[in-house]
């Protein structure tokens, strides 16, 4: 598996939730999401999260985890391990048994900052 394909399987977590969010970056090796709020002190938008190919891996990127650390409550050992400081997640290979996991996190983290008012679902 490439870091091509692990980008544009994890890209695809973050997808729903474009028509929420302002898109920032959407090109082959990175995908940035933004809420709504912009920030009082520098007049930029808050990051909602994203994905990125680095050297040698893919990084997975979950503000929401940083302003709001329960979010991680319940979170399994195999995908903590994954974790690169507070709202970063690693991935060479996107594994079959982690990525439903992963998958409803950034749901819940999405359902979190539109609760916040930082993002705005459909109506």
């Amino acid at each position: 598996m490439t870091l091509e394909t692990v980008f544009e399987d994890l890209r695809d977590l973050f997808t729903p939730f474009q028509a929420w969010a302002e898109l920032v970056s959407d090109t082959p090796t990175r995908y940035h999401l933004d809420t709504h709020e912009v920030r009082a002190r520098d007049g930029y938008r808050t990051a909602f999260g994203g994905v990125a190919i680095g050297k040698r891996y893919v990084s997975v990127h979950l503000m929401p985890l940083y302003v709001h650390p329960d979010l991680l409550d319940g979170v399994s050992p195999a995908l903590r391990r994954r974790m690169q400081g507070k709202s970063c997640f690693n991935f060479r290979s996107v594994d079959p048994d982690l990525r439903p996991e992963l998958a409803a996190l950034v749901r819940q983290c999405a359902a979190r900052f539109a609760s916040d008012g930082r993002l705005k679902p459909e109506a």
